[in-house]
């Protein structure tokens, strides 16, 4: 049987970061994935600069290499108010088959083997993890996806209806004007919103995602939405397509046991405000990967400590604000508040793609900005 430090299911991002941290700690890394390198992945591309900020510290300084930078960020709320502003720092969209791409060639580069293979079956063995009766590993590291094996494992479910989303991405040619994430929110259907992230190659990721609420959305209601909030796309423009789920972090399993542990999708990291899920997929990943090398017999004690002390108040602040934010009223004053004050705006960006957390003045001036606004909500049916 061959056996290796830690065995990373899943090459995604918080798989490849995870190989990369366990490498950097001096771990033996297998890396395992169902599919061959590049391939795509239904996402929105929107890479923060929060998340380059935890590739840089591993190592990885040219993910985004070659993209061009999108320097401000567009926000419509559902009574049709908006806020557009530049970023504190820029983003960038960068399809997932380049980017995922780039972070297993940096793992690669790092030591990690990367071996296409189908987890089916894991076991605990002594002082072993073993995948499948074949592979023996000191320490498991799960970012298998949404639909985890991992997880499943470990004797967790999928995420209930209220905490997991359901969205489509395709790719449209980018419409002239300004180079901003956009991002529209939907009046009759909230929450759920579209967004249009420019690439800069003359393509925009665009899609459309709603929290699911006790029963299935078909594909032809996505794209009704999605064309109803962009109705600037052309019919038959949009190419691509390709539905996903996104387990919110309002509903997290605990982050592992004993050797094994859960990061990224796998463990429901999906902010709930934003459907952001890049920067969660490469600080857990990385906190997973450390974890598992320098303590595997603990590996979940240690990475469930570490998960605290780095995203405990962050995730706890972006619940709360996902919970407030069901009532669509109360994203109209969001907006109204960060349309009137960039600090506002700016700690919001802050929550909703980092680890940004609430302040007391924030917390005023969105209370203002939500009475101010009350009996003035627009209606805006799309």
């Amino acid at each position: 049987m061959e056996t290796v430090d830690v065995a990373v299911v899943g090459a995604g991002p918080a798989g490849a970061s995870a190989a990369l941290a366990a490498r950097r700690a001096g771990a033996d890394v297998l890396l395992l994935d169902r599919a061959d390198f590049p391939r795509d992945k239904a996402c929105g591309d929107g890479i923060a600069a929060h998340a380059l900020d935890v590739l840089e510290e591993l190592g990885v300084a040219d993910a985004v290499a070659g993209y061009r930078p999108v320097p401000a960020l567009r926000l419509v709320a559902p009574g049709g108010g908006h806020v557009a502003r530049r970023l504190p720092r820029p983003a960038y969209t960068v399809p997932r088959r380049v980017f995922d791409a780039r972070l297993v060639a940096a793992a690669r580069a790092a030591g990690a083997e990367l071996r296409r293979h189908v987890v089916r079956r894991i076991e605990h063995s002594g002082d072993r993890v073993v995948l499948d009766g074949r592979i023996a590993a000191r320490a498991v590291v799960g970012t298998d996806g949404a639909g985890s094996v991992v997880r499943r494992a470990l004797g967790h479910g999928a995420n209930p209806d209220g905490h997991l989303a359901l969205a489509i991405r395709g790719y449209a040619p980018d419409a002239s004007g300004p180079a901003e994430q956009r991002i529209v929110t939907s009046a009759a259907h909230w929450p759920g919103y579209a967004w249009s992230f420019p690439i800069g190659d003359g393509r925009a990721n665009v899609g459309y995602g709603e929290v699911l609420a006790g029963r299935p959305l078909r594909r032809a209601e996505l794209l009704e939405r999605l064309a109803a909030l962009l109705p600037e796309l052309e019919p038959g423009t949009v190419t691509e397509l390709r539905a996903h789920h996104l387990p919110l972090s309002t509903r997290r399993p605990a982050p592992g046991r004993g050797r094994i542990v859960l990061a990224g999708d796998a463990l429901s990291l999906i902010n709930p405000f934003t459907g952001e899920g890049i920067f969660y997929a490469v600080l857990s990943g990385a906190l997973a990967g450390a974890a598992a090398a320098t303590a595997p017999h603990a590996a979940a004690d240690r990475y469930a400590a570490a998960l605290r002390h780095r995203l405990g108040r962050h995730l706890r602040d972006s619940s709360a604000v996902s919970w407030l934010a069901r009532r669509a009223a109360v994203v109209d004053g969001v907006v109204r508040a960060a349309d009137r004050d960039v600090e506002v705006f700016r700690v919001l960006v802050a929550l909703g793609l980092g680890d940004g957390r609430l302040d007391a003045r924030t917390m005023t001036r969105v209370a203002g900005a939500v009475v101010g606004s009350a009996g003035r909500h627009f209606h805006r049916r799309f």
